[in-house]
């Protein structure tokens, strides 16, 4: 199912193109400051499914909890946070708020529970990790 997205100001707009490949919400202190102070809920998409079809996002590099460097794309005229390229990963975590339309997205896991305040809701109908799952 093609989705379409872009930043508050509009100067950003993307697409994915393929069916995404799940939902989840991330509790680090990274996507907190990226949320303001909240779980940072995303999308994947293949690394391949990811277009841009207007503007230029800037992009801020960190290293991650796996000790390898993510780029988080923002808009640089509004500040808007776009989406995540970690190193060494098959994925694209797209912020669900950057999408047009995510009524019918909810997370299926939760990871880096551990850095979550007491005031953070855990959910306990779905698959929560103290940091990153076991890949596999």
């Amino acid at each position: 199912m093609k989705r379409t997205g872009g930043c508050a100001c509009g100067a950003i707009r993307f697409e994915i193109t393929q069916d995404l490949l799940g939902i989840g919400s991330c509790h680090c202190s990274d996507c907190q400051k990226a949320s303001g102070g909240g779980p940072n809920y995303v999308a994947l998409a293949a690394q391949d499914a990811l277009t841009l079809l207007s503007g230029s996002p800037k992009l801020y590099h960190r290293t991650g909890g796996s000790g390898a460097t993510v780029a988080r794309a923002f808009c640089g005229d509004c500040g808007c946070p776009l989406w995540s390229l970690p190193a060494h990963e098959p994925f694209i975590p797209v912020k669900i708020g950057a999408l047009d339309a995510y009524e019918d997205l909810a997370p299926q896991m939760q990871i880096y529970v551990a850095s979550a305040p007491p005031w953070h809701t855990i959910r306990d109908d779905i698959p929560a990790f103290e940091q990153m799952p076991p890949k596999g």
